[in-house]
C-alpha cells in the first residue's frame, strides 16, 4: 500500500476482507482487528487486510455497528468536496437518462447504490426531500445540498427548497439527533405540500407529515403495469395508502375499484387524491383491516377480477422474518381464494429481509393451500431510480409479482 496517505488505517478480519473484495462496502465493528490511530468520528480512514493490503477507504462511525462505510477501493482518491459533488452529479445524470419524462418526480440519491451511504433524496418538482442516516454524510450535507442545487440548475431546474426528514431511529445508532424541517442553506417558502403527476395521475404530497419523504416513488412502473391489465375488471386494492394503485386502475378503465387501508388518515388522503383526478365516483374507499376484510369477502362471495396486495414491510429485521412470512401467506392465500379462475393477483413485499426465494416459496405454499395454480404474467422490482447494486444485496428490497389464478 502507498505509505503517503493522510488517513488512519483499520486492519480487518479475513471475513471482512472477503466481503470487501467481493464489492460489499460495509465493515462491521466486530470485524476490526487493529487501528493505526482512532479515526475522527465521521472522518475518513483506510481499510487494510491483515497482510497490509489496501482494501478501500471510507467513513468511520464509532457509534454504529457498521464502523466503516467504504466509498472507494482507489488508493489514489482524495475525499475533497469535489469528490462528493462528483458522486451527486453521477446520480443526477443517471436519473435524467433512465427516468426520462419521469425525472420530475423520482429518487435522486439512493444511499449505497449511489456511493453516498445513508443518503436519500427524492425530487418532487422543484422541492427536494432528504433523509440522512449516517454520521459521515451528515457532516457533509452542505456539500451534498450545494451539489444537488448546482447540478439541477445546470439541467434547467431551480430548487425552491430542501426539506429534511431525517427522523429515523437509525440516526441514534450514529449518535445523531433527529432533524425535520426546511434546510436553511437554500431559500424556501413555507408551503409543505404540493401536487405531482405520475403515470398521468395527480397526487397531493405532504412532504412534512407524510410517511418517509411523503410519497412512495418506487412502485411507479409497477402501478403502470397493473393498470394495463385492469380495463373492465372489478379491482380490490389492499393497503392502498395514498390510493396510488387504485387511481391508476380507475384512470385506466377498471369497471369499479375498492380501495382499503386500516388508516383513516390514509383513506382521507386517498379520497382527496381521487377528487383531484375527478375519480370520486369510480373508487370506493374503506377504512378497515385487510386481514379481517379478505376472509369476510370470501365468505360473501365478492366478485373481483383483480386483487392488489401492497402491504407495508411486515418485517424490518431478519429475526422476525418467519413471522412476517406467515402474514404475507395469509393475505395471499385469502386473495387467491377470493379470485375466480382467470382472475389476476398483483402482490409484493417491500422488506429486504423477505428475500426473493422466501417470497416465492410463500406464494407457492399459499397457492397450494388455496388449491389454485399461478400463471406468471410478470415479475418486477423497484423502479430504476432506486437502483440495485448486485454486490450490495441491501439495495434490493421490492419484490412485485403479477399472476393469473388458474
Amino acid at each position: 500500500m502507498k505509505q503517503d496517505r493522510p488517513y488512519p488505517s483499520m486492519t480487518v478480519s479475513a471475513k471482512a476482507e472477503r466481503s470487501l473484495r467481493a464489492g460489499h462496502p460495509w465493515v462491521y465493528a466486530e470485524e476490526i482487528r487493529a487501528a493505526s490511530a482512532e479515526p475522527e468520528p465521521g472522518g475518513i480512514c483506510d481499510v487494510l487486510s491483515q497482510k497490509g493490503a489496501f482494501l478501500g477507504a471510507g467513513i468511520y462511525s464509532p457509534a454504529s455497528k457498521i464502523a466503516v462505510r467504504v466509498l472507494t477501493d482507489n488508493a489514489n482518491e482524495r475525499f475533497t468536496d469535489a469528490f462528493f459533488a462528483r458522486r451527486v452529479r453521477y446520480a443526477l445524470e443517471y436519473r435524467r437518462r433512465v427516468m426520462g419524462g419521469d425525472f420530475e418526480a423520482c429518487r435522486l440519491i439512493f444511499g449505497e447504490a449511489d456511493g453516498l451511504p445513508g443518503v436519500t433524496v427524492d425530487r418532487f418538482g422543484d422541492i427536494l426531500v432528504t433523509q440522512i442516516l449516517s454520521l459521515g454524510m451528515e457532516r457533509r450535507k452542505d456539500v451534498l445540498y450545494r451539489a444537488l442545487c448546482a447540478g439541477l440548475e445546470e439541467m434547467g431546474v431551480t430548487v425552491r427548497g430542501i426539506y429534511e426528514r431525517s427522523e429515523s431511529p437509525l440516526r441514534a445508532r450514529e449518535g445523531l439527533e433527529p432533524v425535520s424541517g426546511w434546510y436553511e442553506g437554500v431559500p424556501h417558502g413555507e408551503e409543505t405540500s404540493l401536487v405531482i403527476t405520475e403515470n398521468g395521475v395527480k397526487y397531493n404530497v405532504d412532504f412534512a407529515n407524510g410517511q418517509k419523504t411523503g410519497f412512495f416513488l418506487d412502485q411507479k412502473y409497477n402501478r403502470r403495469a397493473v393498470a394495463g391489465l385492469c380495463r373492465g375488471l372489478r379491482v380490490l386494492d389492499c393497503f392502498t395508502h395514498t390510493g396510488s394503485f387504485a387511481l391508476n386502475c380507475a384512470l385506466a378503465g377498471a369497471e369499479h375499484v375498492t380501495a382499503v387501508d386500516i388508516s383513516e388518515s390514509a383513506i382521507a388522503l386517498a379520497r382527496s387524491n381521487a377528487a383531484l383526478n375527478g375519480l370520486e365516483g369510480r373508487v370506493e374507499f374503506m377504512a378497515c383491516d385487510v386481514f379481517e376484510l379478505l376472509p369476510r369477502l370470501c365468505g360473501e362471495g365478492a366478485d373481483y377480477g383483480l386483487v392488489i396486495l401492497d402491504p407495508p414491510a411486515f418485517t424490518k429485521s431478519r429475526r422476525t422474518v418467519r413471522s412476517a412470512a406467515r402474514g404475507y401467506k395469509e393475505i395471499n392465500y385469502r386473495a387467491m381464494r377470493l379470485l375466480p379462475r382467470g382472475g389476476y393477483l398483483a402482490t409484493c413485499s417491500c422488506s429486504h429481509f423477505m428475500e426473493p426465494e422466501m417470497f416465492e416459496h410463500m406464494l407457492k405454499s399459499a397457492a397450494a393451500d388455496a388449491g389454485v395454480s399461478l400463471r406468471e404474467v410478470e415479475v418486477r422490482k423497484q423502479a430504476p431510480d432506486h437502483p440495485i447494486l448486485w454486490n450490495v444485496p441491501e439495495t434490493e428490497y421490492l419484490k412485485f409479482c403479477i399472476f393469473q389464478v388458474v
